[in-house]
């Protein structure tokens, strides 16, 4: 059965480009041209993946990327035609995987969206990885801490899994770049930065002193020992 993929763009000639590439490398497409019809179309169509334009008529898309954040883990790729680091960060802040600048290549699309689902789906070891209250269940592809279950986005878990495995490593933010998303990223290092600040918000029990996912000075991060 073909992924099902959300497209939200309000441009119509980018919905026509992007749905033929898409359904040409086998997804199945779902439309939407503004915020409001984007949630309504996620929750009847519960798609695999959200292609996400941030300018939308209305509901903006910041506005549907929080919403969406409030009730999934969904992967969710932003497409922007803003330049500004600071708009990329806060879609990143938000829980958005990955994202996509406008003018762009249908063909480069297509690859972010077949990264990022492997990402998903690629862990099959039954290997389970635990630290302190945290544990990793890789084949459910699912983290516990204590006796809560906290949904994590497809890079939070990824880069968790990176760290938890190296206790101690110091890893700096390309390494991480590198271990997380590949080649198929157009990554710069405070990529990292948001999704390490979102990963403490659900696993720090006080995220302000972190007690699992330590900053190294002047290099990265890493996962503590003994904790």
């Amino acid at each position: 059965m073909s992924k099902k993929i959300l497209l939200v763009e309000d441009e119509k000639k980018h919905v026509a480009i992007l749905k033929g590439y898409l359904e040409q490398a086998g997804f199945s497409v779902v439309t939407a041209s503004d915020g409001q019809n984007a949630l309504t179309q996620f929750r009847h169509t519960k798609p695999a993946l959200v292609l996400l334009d941030l300018n939308l008529p209305g509901m903006d898309g910041l506005d549907v990327c929080r919403a969406l954040r409030k009730e999934s883990s969904v992967p969710i790729i932003m497409v922007t035609a803003r330049i500004e680091e600071t708009d990329r960060l806060i879609g990143l802040e938000l829980g958005a995987d990955d994202y996509i600048t406008k003018p762009f290549s249908p063909r480069e699309v297509v690859a972010r969206v077949r990264a990022v689902l492997r990402r998903t789906e690629g862990q099959t070891t039954s290997e389970t990885l635990t630290g302190g209250d945290l544990s990793i269940d890789l084949a459910k592809h699912s983290l516990q801490v204590g006796e809560r279950v906290v949904d994590l986005t497809p890079t939070e878990f990824d880069l968790l899994v990176v760290m938890m495995r190296e206790p101690g490593r110091a890893f700096t933010r390309l390494q991480l770049l590198d271990q997380v998303q590949g080649d198929a990223f157009e990554g710069y290092e405070r990529t990292i930065d948001a999704h390490i600040k979102n990963l403490r918000q659900k696993i720090e029990p006080d995220p302000k002193v972190p007690r699992y996912i330590l900053t190294v000075f002047g290099i990265g991060y890493k996962f503590a020992e003994d904790v």
